[in-house]
């Protein structure tokens, strides 16, 4: 997949393009159908399959307040559209210029002189450009202007919802870290580096890693079960992702314990992968009261991750909910 970073940088198209224009926080499965319809008429139109997003997100810039917790990272957007096998991924840089644009000048100066854009294709609810006045009707007479097709699709639903980065974000906030698997198409999972912590952990008897990340959402605080890999080695863990109130702590810490692991994680990355969800947080009475129920949740842990196997991006395009061919969700 090739990759620019922006407008400018899309001068050198030499190849028709086929396109579709969104936020794609998630990279969730109603994306992904988006991705396999632009894929298949790229083929037929003999043309690349182009993704073109933004960064940041849009409110980030216009309304901050408004913006949401994102569900990926950079990095992590970047993979997943690569992974969905997409053959450009425009990355245009959102700025106040960029907001104010008129959509007729989007479609001429992005789509049409540097994308060479053969065919548009959107989710149900897509608009862009200043008051995003740049709904289907006016892509649909800009596409007879210019020369393009353009192609709304249809909203795929999910237990009489629209597949959405707004529904797994509540998903999340409910610690629903099993439901978000049918959403997401696989686990929801986090990258942290391991920092020094308190070593209350290692006190208790139950050694902990204490992550460091740039994620922006988290699962509801409580106690989770997970997978989580260092390097090449996938490991069973326990994750407490809160404010650990026996020991008052004010600050939300992000706490995961690998069982059966012994050696020093100081300084490592972890990706961790939300299997299921245990408990809520919980005060304790005493050091001991604590230790009891950890050994209670390492072994409930156990016992739902024997038989449990996480699903990651390298399977984007072979798992997740069963959905009709031609349709995808919003581009949210």
């Amino acid at each position: 997949m090739r990759v620019v970073r922006s407008i400018d940088d899309c001068r050198m198209m030499d190849e028709r393009t086929v396109v579709t224009i969104g936020n794609f926080d998630g990279v969730h499965l109603g994306h992904r159908e988006i991705f396999r319809r632009v894929i298949r008429e790229a083929k037929r139109l003999r043309a690349l399959s182009t993704v073109v997003t933004f960064d940041p997100h849009p409110l980030k810039v216009l309304a901050p307040e408004q913006a949401p917790r994102l569900l990926n990272t950079r990095e992590e957007k970047e993979r997943l559209i690569r992974a969905s096998c997409i053959d450009l991924l425009a990355i245009l840089p959102f700025d106040r210029h960029l907001a104010a644009m008129e959509p007729e000048d989007f479609v001429r100066d992005v789509l049409v002189e540097r994308l060479r854009v053969a065919k548009l294709i959107v989710g149900h609810d897509y608009a862009f450009g200043r008051g995003r006045k740049g709904d289907v009707n006016f892509l649909l007479q800009a596409g007879g202007r210019h020369g393009f097709e353009v192609e709304q699709m249809e909203p795929i639903m999910y237990e009489g919802q629209v597949f959405s980065s707004t529904l797994i974000r509540r998903c999340l906030g409910a610690g629903d870290v099993r439901g978000v698997v049918a959403l997401l198409g696989r686990h929801f999972n986090l990258e942290g580096r391991v920092i020094r912590g308190a070593n209350r952990g290692r006190k208790l008897g139950f050694p902990t890693a204490n992550l460091l990340t740039e994620k922006e959402i988290l699962p509801r605080p409580g106690v989770y079960a997970v997978k989580v890999k260092l390097d090449d080695t996938c490991y069973d863990g326990v994750m407490n992702i809160g404010f650990n109130p026996t020991f008052g702590l004010e600050r939300i810490s992000l706490e995961v314990h690998l069982l059966d692991f012994e050696g020093d994680l100081y300084g490592r990355l972890l990706r961790v992968y939300f299997v299921d969800r245990l408990r809520d947080e919980l005060v304790f009475s005493s050091a001991e009261e604590l230790a009891a129920r950890i050994r209670r949740d390492i072994s409930e842990a156990r016992r739902i991750l024997g038989s449990s196997r996480i699903v990651e991006y390298r399977e984007y395009l072979d798992c997740g909910a069963a959905v009709a061919a031609g349709q995808g969700g919003g581009n949210d």
